[in-house]
């Protein structure tokens, strides 16, 4: 539930309704359940929440239908792909909430969720092209990843990158002349001469 609710939306408040969702409901099922002008009040902090309530609540119908219970814990016994794609086929689940899911869980499964900063630093390190977007970009970057690196590892690459991103690769004006990968960089190199 947490993808969703950090869809478009800064960590803290994506935080912060999903402990109000905790807090006021105390289980999914409940979630589920109650009426969907209450979910949506308790996930107000997060970016649309008069698309997101009634979107969780679908998707934990689905789940509940799909199962017969409310858990995601089968996805453990299956192949990260066919994982990927259960969760794909539920609304508003792309290829970057499906590899969060996977891998922020307790599933902690290897699957590398790209999110806009991850998705930037990328593009301006020319490790990929922009023209591909965002959701493509998620098996692209896993796939150039060292088959030998754990779910830890391809979860720490995300938050390695997307920290880079926030703190300086910034969407206007990144800090390139701060940045340890400038050397590395076609973008910040142009941007460091044209500062000159």
């Amino acid at each position: 539930m947490d993808t969703i609710l950090s869809q478009r939306t800064k960590n803290r408040d994506s935080a912060q309704a999903f402990t109000n969702l905790i807090e006021q409901f105390g289980t999914w099922e409940k979630v589920r359940d109650a009426p969907v002008e209450e979910v949506l009040q308790a996930i107000k902090p997060s970016t649309w929440p008069e698309q997101k309530a009634p979107r969780l609540q679908q998707i934990l119908r689905l789940i509940t239908e799909r199962r017969g219970e409310l858990t995601l814990d089968f996805l453990a016994d299956m192949d990260v792909y066919d994982a990927r794609q259960w969760l794909e086929k539920l609304p508003g689940v792309g290829p970057k909430s499906s590899a969060a899911t996977l891998s922020f869980s307790n599933l902690r499964a290897r699957a590398l969720p790209v999110d806009s900063h991850h998705f930037r630093v990328a593009v301006r390190l020319g490790i990929i092209d922009a023209k591909i977007g965002e959701g493509k970009a998620n098996r692209v970057l896993e796939n150039l990843l060292p088959e030998s690196f754990s779910a830890k590892e391809v979860f720490d690459n995300h938050q390695v990158m997307m920290r880079h991103g926030q703190q300086v690769c910034f969407y206007y004006k990144p800090a390139c002349a701060d940045c340890v990968l400038l050397d590395l960089c076609p973008t910040g190199q142009e941007l460091v001469n044209i500062q000159i």
